[in-house]
């Protein structure tokens, strides 16, 4: 039997203004409650977190960017640095083509065209220096496979082995890298030259 006073504990207890009770969300542990001074700085943390790290993303950015711009200042001349390197060879072959005695008795005139062509040279040298192209010449150097290409072996045993002892082709640098390998050729026979160490690995 049922007794009619009783309450029934199954139903809940209802809102005076008629609404339903709605019980408060379970609240891990780990959780600060939501508006409580450590739910808010626990918020502030994470946007400190968020505010340095974007900065750091944001200077990185910026050398990256820095760097990015002074290579391409540097380096962007390069296909038409290697373009002119034709025009630079073909004025030292025309040099080249003449013997020092043809200079010495030579007329006005051809010493004019002579004179004209190593102005040529040297303006358009200037130009490129200016730009950041350099020519080197490595003449009696010990032979390093990072600036030159061996070309073919001289048998000289008055110089030690692996010096460069002619030159055919004169090699160009662009800033810090290699425009054009100068090509070389190399002793071999004399004592033995101490290596250089090769950087491009």
């Amino acid at each position: 039997m049922t007794d009619p006073n009783r309450t029934n504990d199954n139903t809940e207890n209802p809102d005076p203004t008629g609404e339903p009770v709605v019980s408060k969300p379970y609240i891990m542990p780990d959780d600060p409650e939501v508006g409580s001074a450590e739910a808010l700085t626990k918020e502030l943390a994470e946007a400190r977190d968020r505010t340095l790290r974007t900065l750091a993303e944001m200077e990185n950015l910026r050398q990256r960017t820095r760097r990015e711009v002074a290579d391409a200042k540097t380096y962007g001349i390069t296909g038409f640095a290697r373009d002119v390197l034709d025009i630079a060879d073909n004025l030292q072959r025309a040099l080249d083509a003449v013997p020092a005695e043809a200079k010495e008795a030579a007329d006005p005139g051809l010493k004019a065209l002579i004179e004209g062509v190593e102005l040529t040279e040297r303006s358009l040298l200037n130009a490129l220096e200016k730009n950041g192209v350099k020519k080197f010449d490595p003449i009696g150097e010990k032979f390093d496979p990072n600036f030159q290409q061996a070309m073919f072996e001289v048998p000289d045993p008055s110089v030690p082995s692996g010096t460069v002892v002619q030159v055919v082709q004169a090699g160009y640098m662009i800033g810090e890298r290699i425009l054009r390998p100068a090509l070389v050729g190399v002793s071999k026979g004399g004592a033995k030259a101490t290596p250089v160490a090769d950087f491009t690995a």
